[in-house]
């Protein structure tokens, strides 16, 4: 039996719900409590397995409590803890898995770093595969195995001026990859990587095409995939109104559709302005983007963006069908609204995409998230 649920992480814990086809409501089912805050999950592909990159680091902090926790996804759909915790230096990012579900990779940023870890043939992590030395910028932010298993793509942020320190360059590293083993070909760096942030990036399902949410420039750019890597042949904002771009204003999430026609964005917002002595959100963009993809040239162009009635909309999840997208509001805020100060839940607003690739609100389901942080969604289909 094939059932589909959603997970959500809220500090160190993870929250299983059952999504209602009917109207976009979610029941929360179990929970389970990992040792350090969920900073990312993936599942295997063909085993009912997740693993969870935990840390209790924070931006620009490596955390002292760094691990791969391996979960069983039971037939309920509920988690449970697989074994001792896989210890790592630092603070991991990101965590994705190859295309032949032989290894684990994962992304570091603070420093920037990577590390693959081969996986065992019940699924269990092993050991770690041995790296060349590569100098990475400030801020990786993702890694991922393209779709034909011979290269990986790492996205480096990059940071904005702040605080007297310049401007700090992003850019795309790309790897040869050949059983575990990265070997740096490429740096792409427009502009030698000032005003290039890239967060993360996705792959088109039949096409050598690939998608980049440009987080610091809040832009979506496009990269063909050759021999080499080529590109951006496009840049595009991602916002409904740029000309009014406010503080705290980034991308945050990318995901190409599964039938390939559409790309979708999330942008996040939380910054404030003082109203009546009282700080409120300052009315910046918290939307998911759909563009539709050329089907020719690949070229997305922006046709519809929708609120998520939340706030800093970091992380989403489309489901492997392509009826429904849920993003993750991270944080609380109180916002002015109508003239009144309003309290704002995180939470996780649930979307239903229709034909022409443009999102339908269903509804939102507020979470308490306290001085914690939502901070990943997945939807998870367990067989």
């Amino acid at each position: 039996m094939t059932t589909t649920y959603l997970y959500s992480a809220l500090g160190a814990t993870l929250t299983q719900y059952r999504i209602a086809a009917s109207d976009g409501a979610l029941t929360p089912l179990s929970d389970i409590v990992l040792p350090s805050d969920v900073q990312y999950c993936i599942k295997h592909p063909t085993k009912a397995l997740m693993y969870v990159a935990c840390s209790d680091g924070g931006p620009g902090k490596a955390g002292t409590k760094n691990f791969i926790c391996t979960l069983f996804i039971q037939a309920d759909g509920s988690l449970e803890q697989q074994n001792v915790p896989t210890v790592l230096r630092s603070r991991p990012i990101h965590i994705s898995i190859d295309r032949n579900a032989q290894h684990l990779l994962l992304a570091y940023n603070a420093p920037s770093a990577f590390s693959v870890h081969r996986l065992k043939k019940d699924g269990l992590v092993g050991e770690e595969l041995k790296q060349d030395t590569v100098e990475l910028g400030a801020c990786a932010h993702q890694i991922m195995v393209t779709p034909d298993n011979q290269r990986v793509v790492l996205p480096v942020r990059g940071n904005d001026p702040e605080h007297g320190i310049s401007e700090l360059p992003g850019s795309l590293e790309i790897f040869d990859y050949a059983q575990g083993v990265l070997t740096h070909r490429q740096k792409l760096i427009p502009e030698a990587g000032y005003g290039f942030g890239p967060r993360h990036v996705d792959f088109h399902p039949s096409k050598p095409w690939m998608y980049v949410s440009i987080e610091r420039q809040n832009q979506i750019a496009f990269f063909e995939l050759g021999k080499t890597v080529v590109g951006p042949l496009w840049r595009k904002t991602t916002l409904a109104y740029p000309a009014q771009l406010k503080p705290r204003q980034l991308v945050g999430a990318i995901h190409v559709h599964p039938n390939g026609k559409f790309v979708y964005v999330s942008n996040r917002a939380d910054g404030t302005v003082e109203h009546n002595g009282q700080k409120v959100f300052n009315g910046a963009e918290n939307t998911i983007s759909t563009f539709s993809i050329d089907a020719e040239t690949g070229e997305p162009t922006l046709i519809h963006t929708e609120d998520t009635r939340g706030m800093h909309v970091r992380t989403f999840s489309i489901d492997p069908t392509g009826k429904t997208l849920i993003a993750g509001c991270m944080i609380a805020r109180d916002a002015l609204v109508d003239g009144r100060i309003e309290h704002v839940p995180g939470g996780l607003s649930v979307f239903h995409i229709q034909e022409d690739g443009t999102l339908q609100f269903m509804q939102k389901h507020d979470v308490d998230v306290g001085s914690d942080k939502l901070f990943w969604a997945g939807i998870v289909i367990n067989t």
